[in-house]
């Protein structure tokens, strides 16, 4: 080797060496997990929630600049019971940090998430009510979030598991995307897409493009596109139509409208399928949805929300609920009415 080269590669070792170095400085130095740990607090004690983690973060570089968050948990200022308790989580950040930048995030990532929709509940209680005429508002994500091996509780009752859930930045007038993927309490599981155009403009929000999927392996799939605008209150509108192919029957066409409160109804969805041999044409307040719902996972028997169209079904299969041979007539002046076979 001759002289020139070895001072050459002195030279390009030298620079390399000067690199590695600066990054390790920016890492530990300018990087300083302090800062972005304190800023992640203060972000929830402004929403009313303390953060805390069980021991400090740690920075790494590779492959991207990030911090490493161990014991991560989240809850309300006035409740003990944790919203969410993660195992692990990483906080990636923008290159430009490095050069030290505005604390920014790009990304939070949790893994072994455990959530609690009834200390996300009481935490929805603590918060002071909106006024009635206030408009429609949209929480800015400013950094995408990714959750695996997440667990969704009801106290110590099992909702979800195996939740893997990946969501885009939310900003209005960015294109967000959504998709999440899980397990029900008797193993069935579950997939969700979505996709739309948020814009938020004086206190009305459009959701343009919504490009809405769901699905259970081997049982259905539904694709459906359309809108939906929110002013306030339940003041909803939304309008979706598309397909649901079965794997052991015939496919549905289905319409799916949200049609806002008014001084004498209150919020409805209504849904439209029709099929073959299949035909469903109801309406249901959500609310009543939610408390349905509670009820089927309940020690009760179930029992029907306030339903108002009729249908003929020859299945349905909601969790643990299987019924053969539906024929519901259901109108506001009468309870609704259920014929089945066993």
């Amino acid at each position: 080797m001759n002289r020139r080269l070895r001072i050459g590669l002195y030279v390009v070792g030298g620079i390399v060496t000067v690199f590695v170095v600066a990054a390790l400085i920016a890492t530990y130095v300018v990087l300083q997990p302090e800062r972005f740990t304190a800023l992640l607090q203060s972000r929830a004690r402004a929403a009313g929630l303390e953060l805390t983690l069980a021991s400090p973060a740690s920075p790494t570089l590779w492959p991207k600049p990030a911090l490493e968050l161990d014991g991560l948990t989240l809850r309300g200022q006035a409740t003990s019971t944790p919203l969410l308790a993660a195992s692990r989580g990483k906080l990636v950040l923008p290159w430009h940090t490095l050069l030290g930048g505005e604390a920014t995030m790009s990304r939070l990532e949790v893994e072994g998430a455990r959530i609690d929709v009834d200390a996300i509940s009481a935490y929805l209680d603590t918060l002071p009510p909106r006024p009635s005429m206030a408009g429609a508002t949209l929480p800015t994500i400013d950094a995408g979030f990714r959750i695996t091996r997440g667990t969704l509780l009801r106290g110590t009752r099992l909702l979800l598991s195996n939740i893997d859930a990946n969501a885009d930045r939310l900003a209005s007038g960015k294109k967000f995307a959504l998709s999440m993927t899980a397990r029900t309490a008797d193993d069935t599981p579950y997939s969700m897409n979505l996709e739309t155009m948020p814009t938020l403009d004086h206190g009305v929000l459009d959701l343009a493009d919504v490009q809405l999927g769901l699905s259970s392996k081997d049982r259905f799939e539904a694709s459906l596109h359309g809108t939906a605008t929110w002013r306030g209150g339940a003041d909803v509108g939304a309008s979706l139509a598309g397909k649901v192919t079965r794997t052991d029957a015939s496919p549905y066409d289905m319409v799916l409208s949200v049609t806002p409160a008014n001084q004498n109804d209150p919020l409805f969805v209504a849904l439209k399928l029709d099929g073959d041999n299949e035909h469903a044409d109801l309406r249901v307040p959500p609310i009543a949805i939610a408390e349905w719902w509670t009820g089927l996972h309940g020690t009760g028997s179930p029992s029907l929300p306030p339903l108002v169209g009729n249908a003929d079904i020859d299945r349905v299969d909601v969790g643990s609920l299987h019924i053969k041979g539906l024929h519901l007539e259901a109108t506001p002046a009468q309870p609704s009415s259920v014929g089945a076979a066993p």
